[in-house]
């Protein structure tokens, strides 16, 4: 099973929110401090024991991930006046931020949460810098830039994923749709121009049942609109999807520890992206993928975990076969860097 084939020249541009998120943890239950009477008028104020303050927003963490994997995406998206340190950071790790709007008089969007030990949660998302993303150009960016060979369209301001879309479509660029949270914030005809033609769809399965709940379509009926439908299914991997092609399913490869959910599904679209870019088959991009979500499950933050390549080729090779390892190889370790050394398969079971 192959996927559609990629443009012959361009970069991967990711197009999404830059956000920073602020963690906190409170030693105790949160409803235990609401009161069942006094729900008219809450006032609280915690004593918290932890605060991690971490980088964020789907387009850059999907855009970090491709720049570990040696691609050299471009991020489109909005930042505030404190985004400094952030985009040097994103650009060490091989981002091109060149399509990223700094807006001085506003912060970049920031992500409050207190999480309590029973996992109940209070949280605020302050949108900040990322209310003007809309404002950027794709063509502008790309002037700079050079051609894009598939722009993904994430979670961003929704005004500016509708743009987005637009320009992809106005211009020929095959592109990716993946709404994600903002599909609540979208009504039926909104919803389907984001996604309709779209060569790449991304969902994970609440977000596929809401889609169609949303767009009032069947499931055929919207994978008729799609190139290819791909839907993280969590710890049972990930089903591929076209029309009048039986679907594929992908294992998630085992994980060593599960330390931090966050960020998982922005990393399996990072692997799954490069693979495509590497041009080799869907289920095989799709094995990256799982595998770099999988690292992401093992770190705390969403763009902390290690990357190396041979422990990464290891690892492909012990879930999916030695094969599929020797497929990925030349992409992640090019053959120029061991001259005269033969290639051998990586250990690992079939």
């Amino acid at each position: 099973m192959t996927g559609p084939p990629a443009a012959a020249t361009g970069r991967i541009v990711i197009s999404g929110s830059i956000a920073t998120d602020h963690l906190m943890t409170f030693p105790g239950s949160i409803t235990d401090q609401l009161l069942a009477d006094g729900l008219a008028h809450v006032s609280l104020s915690f004593l918290v024991d932890t605060l991690e303050v971490r980088r964020g927003g789907v387009g850059a963490n999907i855009a970090f991930g491709l720049g570990r994997l040696g691609l050299r995406p471009v991020l489109v998206g909005a930042a505030g006046a404190d985004h400094g340190p952030y985009d040097a950071w994103l650009r060490a790790n091989g981002v091109d931020t060149t399509g990223v709007l700094v807006v001085p008089e506003l912060f970049t969007a920031r992500f409050l949460c207190t999480t309590d030990l029973r996992q109940n949660q209070i949280a605020s998302f302050y949108p900040g810098a990322m209310a003007h993303a809309a404002d950027i150009r794709l063509a502008e960016v790309l002037a700079r830039t050079g051609p894009a060979a598939l722009v993904l369209i994430g979670p961003d301001d929704p005004d500016a994923m509708l743009r987005r879309t637009a320009e992809c479509r106005a211009a020929g660029i095959p592109f990716a749709a993946d709404p994600s949270q903002q599909l609540a914030r979208l009504d039926g005809p909104r919803a389907i121009a984001l996604v309709d033609g779209a060569r790449y769809l991304f969902t994970n399965a609440y977000e596929r049942e809401l889609l169609l709940r949303r767009t009032g379509l069947d499931a055929a009926a919207l994978l008729g609109r799609v190139g290819t439908w791909v839907t993280t299914l969590g710890a049972d991997g990930v089903r591929i999807e076209r029309a009048g092609r039986p679907p594929v399913e992908v294992p998630a490869p085992p994980e060593r520890v599960r330390a931090d959910p966050t960020g998982v599904g922005d990393a399996f679209r990072a692997g799954f992206l490069a693979a495509g870019a590497w041009r080799l088959s869907l289920p095989t991009a799709a094995r990256v993928g799982c595998l770099l979500a999988t690292l992401a499950l093992e770190a705390v933050g969403t763009q902390e975990y290690a990357f190396e390549p041979g422990s990464f080729l290891d690892r492909l090779a012990e879930a999916y076969g030695p094969a599929v390892a020797d497929e990925v190889r030349p992409h992640l370790i090019p053959p120029a860097r061991h001259p005269g050394r033969a290639r051998r398969p990586v250990g690992g079971s079939a």
